[in-house]
């Protein structure tokens, strides 16, 4: 009997500020963000251990950018996966903003609330 494949979903959970993608309705990873006005500011991007080298990572954060981009917002990378992610995928330039020392220091304002 052959294995049955599942394509991944990402679902945007807004209430805890992420994005998550589900294998076989289990959570499989995320990538938290915080909004600052019109900017989605991702910090934290993560794979269980279980699912890496799947190419999860990937599937989430391009799902999430486009949803970013859907809902008329920009993209601010302090997350180095994020980041990583930008740089070779140069059709989300146009609405990605700089990390800046107000931005860091206006996130970890946000995180230690």
């Amino acid at each position: 009997m052959s294995e049955q494949v599942t394509t991944p979903v990402v679902r945007h959970v807004e209430a805890r500020h992420r994005y998550e993608i589900l294998v076989d309705e289990q959570r499989a990873g995320l990538t938290a963000y915080r909004d600052r006005e019109d900017r989605r500011v991702f910090f934290h991007t993560e794979i269980d251990d279980a699912y890496a080298g799947q190419g999860l990572a990937s599937i989430l954060v391009e799902q999430a950018l486009t949803d970013v981009r859907a809902a008329g917002k920009r993209i601010v990378p302090v997350c180095p996966y994020v980041a990583k992610f930008l740089k070779k995928h140069e059709e989300f330039a146009d609405i990605t903003d700089p990390v800046t020392p107000e931005v860091l220091t206006w996130l970890e304002d946000r995180l230690s609330r």
